[in-house]
């Protein structure tokens, strides 16, 4: 019998909790993005039988992907008012620059001929091949965000409480040919005492930088918000070179090294 190669067979790993009567909290893991086109290059935009990946080139229109998407990967908190929040591949890489990236180096020429189409030699049009994104998550209209100047209580979470739930995802990732690293990931930790969330985007380009996105979300029962606090990190290699080369391949030892070059803190009121 004739195996058909379309049809996705790897199964998708997926796990829910309710919290506290409150909250639905689901995520969904699966494959990465399959790298051909299925329907032999002939998907059309927004026609139902588009494959996964060609609706993912149209709907974010860049020269490339990076070399993982993981397409099916989701995080979602729903409240029982209908207020909800998701974490997704395609919406973090919706928010990298179709732009010239400012790092110039030359890697970043050898990345771009390595994701050459011999079959399709037009000009690869300028992106920011490092895939940097600042996405913050996805809300509904159901979520009204407010500036704050309230700080994440550190000391309450760093007390050690039961785990109730954890899951951490990867979104995408790109090794730049070997010249580092771009990854974005997300990560939940739900306690007696409410939920924290990690979304992370990390990047290493080796001899050059090092920069990291954080977005930090606390939730404590009680609460009509959660506390979301956005973080930008940046250090060049010259200035961290006295590092040992190891702390350069952990982002929670490099993060404490990197300048902040951009803070802000909000709540997300749900009621």
């Amino acid at each position: 019998m004739e195996i058909d190669h379309d049809i996705p067979r790897l199964p998708v790993d997926t796990e829910s909790y309710k919290f506290n009567g409150d909250w639905d909290i689901v995520y969904h893991k699966s494959h990465i993005l399959k790298s051909m086109c299925t329907n032999n290059h002939k998907c059309i935009k927004d026609d139902p039988g588009c494959c996964e990946l060609c609706c993912y080139e149209f709907k974010l229109e860049l020269p490339h992907l990076p070399e993982m998407v993981f397409s099916k990967n989701n995080l979602v908190l729903t409240h029982k008012n209908g207020a909800r929040i998701e974490f997704n591949p395609l919406d973090a890489l919706a928010r990298v620059k179709n732009g010239k990236s400012s790092i110039r180096v030359a890697c970043a020429d050898e990345w771009k001929s390595s994701r050459d189409d011999a079959a399709n030699m037009q000009e690869i049009k300028p992106f920011d091949w490092s895939f940097t994104t600042d996405y913050q998550g996805t809300y509904n209209d159901k979520i009204r965000c407010e500036d704050t100047d309230a700080k994440l209580n550190i000391f309450k979470l760093m007390q050690k409480e039961r785990i109730l739930f954890y899951h951490d995802l990867s979104l995408f990732e790109d090794e730049l040919h070997d010249h580092g690293i771009a990854a974005c990931s997300v990560k939940i930790r739900v306690m007696p005492s409410g939920f924290f969330i990690l979304l992370s985007y990390f990047l290493r380009v080796d001899g050059v930088l090092i920069r990291m996105n954080g977005t930090r979300f606390h939730y404590e029962i009680g609460n009509n918000y959660i506390l979301k606090e956005y973080t930008s990190r940046e250090a060049k290699f010259e200035s961290i070179k006295h590092l040992p080369p190891a702390i350069y391949t952990t982002p929670s030892e490099i993060e404490k090294h990197l300048t902040i070059t951009l803070k802000k803190t909000q709540k997300l009121f749900f009621d």
